[in-house]
């Protein structure tokens, strides 16, 4: 686990986030391998259309249960790809692993989301900006779920508008990739995963760093 102390440095300096460096860098990592990411995006479809077809009402258990650890796998790969290491099919689903910890933080986020949308909207909109790296912390970090949730918000906090803008920017993306008959969404669904986590390790891969000298190596969570 990273010395939260190292983390709370960070919060200390001041934060530049580059959109379009967090862009090329996530396109970057698309294209080192993009027939795996392209195929996991593919699962990932599958099994939220199967949910819904053969689960019917019940298909929010599969979103509740299993897609933040199919998340989690994305993060995870492009972890494996920016340092560098061989890439395979079944690293995707290392989110496994870390399936309860990934779950807990996705519910949370979820329902305090919901809760301040309910609320007066423009608190819940701030919420799901600002824990946009709760679920990164937990996976590179080792960080119990709400130490992980509060890192991200004090951290998006400082650029909030600016990430806001980037989010939208990759709501926009997407848009623009369904309007190819969705095949579009094939490339610019996985460049976005991408994105978020190249901009994490922008902004925080200088203080995930191990007494060993190794950096953004994924930790088993906290209970």
């Amino acid at each position: 686990m990273i010395n939260p102390n190292k983390l709370e440095q960070m919060l200390q300096r001041p934060v530049h986030f580059d959109i379009d460096k967090a862009l090329r860098r996530g396109w970057e990592l698309f294209t080192s391998n993009p027939g795996m990411f392209i195929a996991f995006f593919l699962v990932i479809i599958a099994i939220s259309a199967g949910a819904t077809w053969f689960l019917e009402d019940f298909a929010g258990i599969v979103s509740i249960f299993v897609t933040p650890a199919l998340t989690a796998g994305f993060y995870l790969a492009a972890n494996r790809v920016s340092r560098e290491e061989p890439l395979e099919f079944n690293h995707f689903f290392d989110g496994f692993k870390f399936w309860f910890p990934v779950i807990v933080v996705n519910l949370v986020v979820g329902i305090l989301t919901v809760l301040g949308i309910i609320a007066l909207i423009i608190p819940g909109i701030y919420l799901a900006v600002a824990y946009s790296f709760a679920m990164p912390f937990v996976l590179f970090a080792g960080l119990e779920f709400w130490t992980s949730m509060e890192f991200s918000r004090k951290l998006i906090t400082k650029i909030w508008w600016r990430f806001f803008a980037f989010l939208l920017l990759l709501l926009v993306i997407n848009l623009v990739g369904l309007l190819f008959l969705g095949v579009g969404l094939l490339v610019t669904g996985p460049v976005s995963y991408l994105a978020i986590y190249a901009a994490f390790e922008d902004l925080t891969g200088d203080y995930l760093v191990e007494d060993d000298g190794t950096v953004n190596l994924p930790h088993a969570p906290e209970a």
